[in-house]
């Protein structure tokens, strides 16, 4: 039997009794420093009128500027909510400090009412995120992405052979071609030419979140209770609702995932995430390879990133409407590398700097998600000197970090040239990538596939087409609107453009791989 000797026992007590009075004395303190800056706030409603409604980035990031601040504090009817302007402040608090800023706030409408809570995006930090982030980041590495190359450039040839004609819908083309590409790198299945089940079935789930993820969008979110209310209520539209949805949102998952098992049992499928999956959870004992949690994270992978990738290619090929130059630099240095008339592949993406660095300012002059998806922190903090209350909504303002002018000079502007220096990629300019893709934690497990999937998309277009803005019947110029679709993605609305085969020798090598 061990004794302790009373000394000690004094000593270790004291010690407690210390650092017990040293967290309470800075919990106290907590309370008496002041909240960032930010508008006045009424009684009761606090800021609830300070809420933009439209391009909120835009907003927040013009009143950082009036109160000379990288970090603003909302009250919007007793909720807390922090937007982080710099990339200095979502650097120090959303990554240095990510054991404490991982959370995501919680949305009862979403994720426990419409069956969402498999999407790795809106999941509360914990365990089961945890082993669904490893599988991604397994399965999709910068190495892994490798065996995912044939599928990518299967779904991007197809793309540019349905633009040949000249009459196709860029944005639908980009859609369908983003939900052959995921439909294959995550399940190995081929999607119908028109009308497929499974992609039908995803943009539907995507729909939904998209009206459901808008804050203020339903009453449930700030009053969770009234998930309890029977359906059959009068004011209980939005159960219903969710309820159609949620059967939805669990097809999406269930569906292409028994679709590729069985696949799979006829040792004839292509490779892809649940079949990497599949295997590895045979040769190894790892609780990450549930076949629950390779369900979810395949579910997810739709979800996280069609749309994005879809929002960055359009708005690329606005900003080569807006710098036909560039266009041309790039078609030019195509030309120079691979040979008139040839299309590149994966392997010519370092010989090809300048159309990397079209690629680049796409993910910066259009961010996909201005205003990052938002961050939860359970616990009281501080930064220079502010109190950040426990349970704050913590939004990163991406847009703000990718149009900082001290960054970016004539951040405005679409100019890959930004990027270069002496022909070759600048490594002093900063990667979009600090703020297009999240932060700490959170950020995109999905971003190897998204830079891959946009930068063979861009460059296979600009090797086979030349893109001029369209002119009407009378021969006058229709100028592109620049009209963005402003839900969880910032996506470009529909726009006239005239793509053209740049050669017969294109047109030809297309046709023959029809």
């Amino acid at each position: 039997m061990i004794h302790t000797s009373p000394i000690i026992l004094v000593i270790l007590a004291f010690c407690s009794f210390i650092a017990y009075s040293y967290i309470r004395r800075s919990r106290d303190l907590y309370r008496y420093l002041p909240l960032p800056p930010g508008p006045r706030k009424l009684p009761l409603i606090g800021n609830f009128l300070n809420v933009p409604l439209s391009r909120p980035w835009i907003e927040y990031h013009t009143l950082c500027k009036e109160l000379d601040t990288d970090i603003i504090h909302l009250n919007v009817a007793g909720n807390s909510i922090i937007v982080l302007d710099s990339f200095e402040a979502a650097t120090e608090l959303l990554e240095k400090r990510s054991h404490v800023y991982s959370g995501r706030p919680r949305m009862p409408m979403v994720s426990e009412l419409m069956g969402q809570d498999y999407n790795i995006g809106l999941m509360p930090y914990g365990e089961r995120w945890r082993k669904c982030r490893k599988l991604l980041h397994g399965a999709l590495s910068a190495d892994a992405m490798n065996r995912y190359r044939p599928q990518t450039l299967k779904a991007t040839r197809g793309l540019l052979n349905r633009l040949l004609d000249g009459r196709a819908d860029l944005m639908d083309e980009l859609r369908h071609l983003m939900g052959e590409t995921i439909m294959s790198i995550a399940y190995g299945i081929n999607i119908l030419p028109k009308d497929d089940p499974y992609v039908s079935i995803a943009e539907t789930v995507v729909g939904s979140l998209a009206q459901a993820a808008v804050p203020g969008a339903f009453l449930v979110d700030a009053i969770p209770v009234l998930k309890y209310v029977p359906d059959w209520m009068p004011f209980a539209g939005f159960k219903r609702k969710a309820k159609e949805w949620r059967k939805i949102a669990l097809m999406a998952a269930d569906m292409p995932f028994e679709a590729a098992k069985r696949k799979i049992k006829t040792r004839n499928a292509a490779p892809s995430f649940v079949s990497y999956c599949l295997e590895e959870s045979k040769a190894r004992k790892d609780p990450a390879f549930e076949e629950s949690i390779i369900r979810d994270t395949a579910g997810t992978l739709y979800l996280a990133s069609a749309h994005t990738t879809v929002a960055i290619i359009g708005s690329c090929v606005l900003g080569l409407l807006t710098n036909p130059d560039a266009l041309k630099k790039a078609q030019q240095e195509i030309d120079l590398v691979l040979g008139i008339g040839q299309l590149p592949n994966f392997d010519d993406q370092e010989s090809l700097p300048y159309v990397t660095a079209i690629v680049k300012e796409a993910f910066r002059w259009r961010d996909a998600v201005p205003l990052a998806f938002p961050h939860y922190i359970a616990v009281e903090d501080v930064y220079k000197g502010y109190r950040i209350p426990a349970g704050s909504i913590v939004m990163p303002n991406a847009w703000a970090m990718l149009h900082d002018e001290n960054v970016y000079p004539k951040p405005f502007e679409f100019n890959p040239d930004r990027f270069l220096k002496d022909g070759k990629l600048d490594p002093e300019v900063k990667d979009p990538g600090h703020a297009s893709f999240g932060f700490g934690r959170r950020q995109c497990p999905g971003k190897n596939l998204a830079v891959s999937s946009v930068w063979i998309t861009v460059a296979s277009i600009i090797a086979a087409f030349d893109i001029t803005k369209a002119v009407d019947e009378s021969g006058n110029v229709i100028e592109p609107t620049h009209e963005y679709l402003q839900e969880l993605v910032y996506m470009p609305l529909p726009f006239k453009c005239s793509i053209k085969p740049r050669s017969k020798e294109v047109e030809g090598l297309l046709r023959a791989h029809d």
